[in-house]
């Protein structure tokens, strides 16, 4: 495991998990965060032996946002060289699949990392709120992952009131994929993990950009993308294995013993 001032890094199997841990500011994001998380995620896209990207918080809050203390450093630096929406990009945009393990409140730009996100998870109590307006700016850089994820009917009400919501109420508006138990969430969280390890590296990383590229497209094009893609794959190394497993009824040369369970 690797400490730093304000998180910490670990490989658990073939998971990265990164942990915000600055309690005492409720894991807001300062440029000492950013600039950690930005280093962590790099380093786990890197790393071969990852293949999952876990973030997650400590105690009672996943993440406040932006450091009030601070004037929002670090989130509210100009475009060029804004290291939340370096993050964000490599969360959304990255090879691997990125799951936000909601442990707790998350405000402002705290939602922006859950929205970034592949699959989230949160447990019951957590709360959240785009408060932004109730400090006299807005939730705009965020507004860019949260908006696929909210569409405009609810996002004009959540931005314009900064009303909490529950989490039973952030997964109904499609910002989360489960919400469970406090005692059941890291069973969970590791059930996501296991599940995405089940799929072959190079599917699963092509199925994330799949999702990502194809809203994007006129449908012609989209279908002339999906078919090039398609094609490509069925003649990949993995499809050839993957189907000589399926045939012989076995695992893939991708799924550990410890991740068989069919």
């Amino acid at each position: 495991m690797g400490r730093d001032e304000a998180s910490e890094y670990e490989i658990r199997g073939r998971a990265a998990w990164i942990r915000m841990d600055c309690p005492e500011n409720r894991n807001a994001l300062s440029s000492t965060l950013l600039g950690e998380l930005s280093r962590h995620f790099q380093t786990a896209i890197d790393d071969p032996r990852v293949r999952v990207i876990v973030l997650t918080g400590s105690g009672g809050v996943f993440c406040a946002g932006a450091d009030l203390k601070s004037r929002g450093s670090g989130i509210a630096d100009g475009a060029g060289d804004n290291a939340f929406v370096e993050i964000l990009k490599r969360m959304r945009e990255g090879p691997k699949p990125v799951i936000c393990a909601v442990n707790g409140h998350a405000f402002g730009g705290g939602i922006g990392l859950i929205a970034a996100a592949d699959i989230a998870i949160a447990v019951y109590a957590a709360k959240f709120a785009f408060s932004e307006v109730r400090l006299g700016v807005i939730p705009a850089i965020i507004s860019v992952v949260v908006l696929p994820k909210l569409g405009e009917h609810q996002a004009m009400r959540l931005f314009l009131t900064g009303e909490r919501f529950s989490a039973t109420d952030a997964l109904g508006y499609g910002l989360l994929h489960r919400v469970v138990e406090e005692d059941d969430f890291e069973g969970a969280v590791q059930a996501e993990i296991d599940a995405i390890l089940r799929g072959a590296p190079g599917a699963v990383s092509a199925a994330k950009r799949l999702v990502r590229e194809i809203p994007r497209l006129a449908p012609d094009d989209a279908y002339a993308s999906a078919a090039e893609k398609i094609a490509e794959l069925f003649a990949s190394p993995e499809a050839a294995e993957g189907m000589a497993a399926f045939a012989q009824k076995r695992a893939p040369s991708w799924v550990e013993a410890s991740d068989d369970e069919s």
